[in-house]
């Protein structure tokens, strides 16, 4: 099993929209799977430590940071696939969104560009871009986050 056998099995995952594939040939087995089985790792939360009175009493209360919570308004827009992520239709065009800019919900935010390709990636929501995360022609793994965008009060 070369290369090629294997560019044609993940095109064969694309195309059906399988999640998990498994072929045997010639005592070489391989199995090919969308995602990631390892959870991501829990935020670590670093608090400060009140200072101590030198004579050894204290009075006041040890101060606490508690962590911000999550912006419930920010929608992450997920690679639904491995590929070449890019923000404009070709090299010399205007990039199909911006930060700050706002986006309906059919949209298209992006392009991945997948065993030669182009898959347009839309923004399933309306609101206004916060962030984009990564760099035109950079290579994407499925799941991983491309941009991020604040959700509109009319769209909740």
């Amino acid at each position: 099993m070369d290369l090629q056998d294997v560019l044609k099995l993940l095109e064969l995952m694309e195309s059906r929209h399988l999640d998990e594939i498994e072929v045997e040939q010639g005592g070489v087995r391989i199995r090919l799977k969308k995602g990631s089985a390892t959870p991501a790792p829990a935020p670590i939360v670093v608090t400060p430590v009140a200072a101590v009175n030198p004579q050894g009493n204290s009075n006041a209360a040890p101060a606490v940071e508690k962590p911000a919570p999550p912006d419930s308004e920010l929608v992450k827009v997920t690679s639904p696939m491995v590929g070449t992520f890019y923000r404009a239709a070709s090299p010399d065009a205007e990039p199909f969104v911006n930060e700050g800019d706002r986006v309906a919900a059919d949209q298209v935010v992006c392009i991945i560009e997948a065993m030669k390709v182009m898959n347009e990636i839309k923004a399933e929501v309306e609101g206004e871009v916060v962030s984009i995360l990564i760099e035109s022609g950079e290579s994407v793994e499925y799941g991983q986050p491309m941009l991020t965008i604040r959700r509109s009060a009319a769209a909740k």
